[in-house]
């Protein structure tokens, strides 16, 4: 128990370490948009990003090193190539005309034309990469709509410089750069890191374990080296090796993070056990029956890689938008060249419109639109204790149909707590609890934590305890005040022949509930019921969801009694209990088939799976890393009305996404007819000078425009 609260803890305070981050990142001048590895973006010109998915099986700590090689390229890039646009932007023909002004001298054109290439090679080197790994997948996106615009920029301007009939368009190629690098850049920033949650499972097994020789004697050996009918020594507190069948020996297992199952499970001789699965009490000898991709855990990995490699690398709205941009900037600007063409213009006067078009399609505003709101809408989900890891399927949440929720850990709290004291006779409630009370304070079992935790919210003073002896399977006993106390299970009290309220008893039981016996000197004082104590914000969760008009359904390993009383404590309507890791994944997928978008929240290992599977992942801060890591989006706050936050969030972030987008391409919807030469029979034509007015007007709306964006 003290080892699960303590990787609780770590947990916790893993994920305020990563809370802190991102606040902190957020604080300046934060961005991003949906799951840059989850689309076109992924090329930016490191080619080992584009194989991340969301559970690529590097290890965590190069992908983070890489991802924070990668931030500090596009950072570096930003600042140079900024520093350069001075320059750039004082020398061009174009804005010196706007200004009024002349400020030119010999070969400054030549002069203009070195600083733009160095823009154009290093500041657009990533963009000009990517644009070419997104055509190579016939997948054009924003990598190939902004490698288009600067390339035909640099391109016709250069030919300028070099005797062409034209203006150029230097200073809108560097400030094109600089605008797309600083949005590419914030957005980065914004990103979790990769998820790992395969090298989190292997980390659940132990790497030794104690071999039993021929002689008795143990040695340690890989886990690795072990056979099949190999036998293996599990001491107290350790992980069980691999999985296999008791020889010698029982124990309680705490199989809950692999299985579900709330309470630890009783084992005896004969009966399996999980490698993963804690051996909580006694030691046991185990016959090695699976090894290697054979074992539980080994299955559970493969089904959360299957279901990741399966998931569809959806496309951000911003990206989707960027590659009909790019298709409308090719098609208006050979349409544009091929009218001026026949109308008898000569070739110089027709590029130079068709250029002019294909530079203004790709707008500033575009590259700033999605990073600006999501920089505010992560800022907003971190202050709210919401991490999310993956921007596309958080965006997807405000399609959610229903939303399925393990139990243990998620709508409970994973710890047992007192709900029934029933004294036996003359007996009162506390004399009950401070009995058993007293004679458990060394026990480390999780009833025992549950009956101590009753008693010191009392604030009782415990009497002293000695001779403590735990019986595995039956309970335990000590000597307190020279008086023996067990506390027992029914069995143990059934074999004694003890009389009790059976109605009262088996009225609990049906509950779900675990009842204990405790008797002083061979006379029973009465039982306690426990159960796995629900969450207080969890039946708060439920009914809002139900207002919004989203299923809610309860998806549990643990036993079927159990998980009605939590679901009916709670309000969830539709329940399935004892199901097993694999299991819940189809039965996603089963909801799935209805044209449902499903949310799954979990805690566990067992969760994994179905994590991986659900069109979104939540993970509860206080369960396993490997949920965490399998999972799109992490409560840190463990608080299952958070998932009505980020189904309300998703549905704000959108709609301020699609706001902007708007009005980044309303800046196209009236530039590009203009500067096609759509009014030209009218002596309207839209010069580079007023497209850069209205370009900035656009970019300065996009970014109040996020800024209004409200939790």
């Amino acid at each position: 128990m003290a080892d699960k609260d303590k990787q609780k803890e770590n947990n916790q305070n893993h994920l305020l370490e990563q809370e802190e981050h991102v606040n902190h990142e957020h604080h300046d001048d934060q961005h991003h948009h949906e799951g840059h590895e989850e689309h076109g973006h992924e090329e930016i010109g490191h080619h080992e990003h584009h194989e991340h998915h969301e559970g690529h099986e590097g290890g965590h700590d190069h992908h983070d090193h890489d991802h924070g090689d990668m931030v500090a390229d596009f950072k570096k890039r930003f600042y140079i190539s900024l520093l350069l646009t001075v320059p750039i932007l004082i020398l061009s023909p174009m804005i010196q005309g706007f200004l009024g002004v002349d400020w030119s001298f010999p070969f400054d054109q030549w002069i203009l034309f070195g600083l733009s290439t160095i823009v154009f090679f290093y500041g657009g080197w990533p963009f000009l990469t990517g644009g070419l790994s997104e055509l190579k997948q016939k997948n054009p996106g924003m990598m190939t709509l902004i490698g288009l615009a600067i390339f035909v920029a640099y391109g016709y301007s250069s030919l300028v410089v070099f005797g062409w009939s034209g203006k150029n368009f230097f200073w809108e190629l560097a400030t094109l750069i600089d605008i797309m690098l600083l949005g590419h850049w914030i957005e980065m920033r914004s990103i979790m890191g990769a998820s790992n949650a395969l090298e989190e499972l292997v980390k659940l097994m132990p790497n030794e374990a104690h071999r039993v020789k021929e002689d008795g004697e143990t040695e340690d050996v890989a886990v690795s080296k072990l056979s099949t009918g190999d036998i293996v020594l599990v001491k107290p507190g350790e992980k069980i090796p691999v999985d296999g069948v008791i020889t010698e020996g029982k124990s309680a297992i705490d199989e809950s993070m692999l299985t579900g199952e709330s309470m630890p499970v009783e084992k005896n001789v004969d009966e399996e056990v999980i490698g993963g699965a804690v051996n909580q009490e006694g030691s046991l000898k185990i016959e090695v029956q699976k090894t290697g991709d054979d074992t539980y855990l080994s299955q559970v990995i493969t089904l959360v890689k299957e279901a990741q490699e399966s998931k569809s690398k959806a496309q951000d709205l911003a990206n989707r938008a960027a590659k009909w941009l790019f298709y409308i900037a090719l098609a208006s600007g050979f349409g544009t060249l091929f009218i001026w063409l026949a109308l008898g213009y000569a070739f110089d006067v027709a590029l130079e419109r068709m250029v002019t078009v294909m530079v203004i399609t790709c707008p500033h505003a575009l590259g700033l639109a999605a990073p600006l709101v999501v920089a505010v809408s992560t800022s907003i989900s971190a202050r709210k204790g919401l991490l999310i890891r993956n921007r596309t399927n958080f965006e997807g949440a405000r399609e959610l149909n229903a939303v399925v929720f393990d139990k243990t850990g998620t709508l409970t709290k994973g710890e047992f707590g007192v709900t029934d004291i029933i004294p036996a006779g003359s007996h009162d409630e506390e004399e009950v609890l401070l009995w058993a009370a007293s004679a458990e304070q060394n026990s480390e079992h999780p009833l025992a934590e549950g009956v101590l935790h009753k008693a010191q919210e009392k604030e009782w003073k415990l009497k002293e305890v000695s001779d403590f002896e735990s019986m595995t399977g039956k309970g335990l006993k000590g000597t307190v005040e020279g008086k023996e106390v067990l506390v027992v299970s029914p069995g143990y009290v059934n074999e004694r022949s003890f009389d009790y309220d059976k109605d009262q008893f088996n009225s609990l039981s049906e509950k779900g509930k675990t009842v204990v016996f405790v008797v002083v000197e061979d006379e029973l004082m009465g039982m306690i019921a426990l159960a796995d104590m629900v969450r207080d914000t969890a039946k708060d969760a439920i009914s809002e969801l139900k207002a919004m008009n989203i299923h809610p359904i309860m998806l549990t390993g643990d036993n079927q009694k159990v998980a009605d009383w939590v679901a009916e404590q709670v309000g969830i309507d539709e329940v399935y209990a004892e199901v097993l890791p694999h299991n819940k994944s189809d039965q996603v997928k089963k909801i799935q088939q209805k044209g449902w978008k499903v949310a799954m929240t979990g805690d566990g290992v067992n969760d994994a799976p179905a994590l991986a599977t659900a069109d979104l992942g939540i993970a509860i801060g206080s369960g396993t890393d490997v949920a965490m890591e399998t999972a799109d989006v992490v409560l840190v706050k463990s608080n299952p009305k958070d998932v009505v936050s980020i189904i309300d969030l998703s549905k704000k972030t959108y709609r301020k996404m699609v706001q902007n987008l708007w009005w980044a391409a309303g800046y196209n919807i009236i530039a590009i007819p203009l500067a096609a030469g759509a009014l030209a029979f009218m002596g309207l034509i839209l010069s580079p000078a007023v497209g850069a007015v209205l370009m900035s007007l656009s970019t300065v709306i996009v970014a109040i425009n996020a800024k209004l964006l409200k939790a």
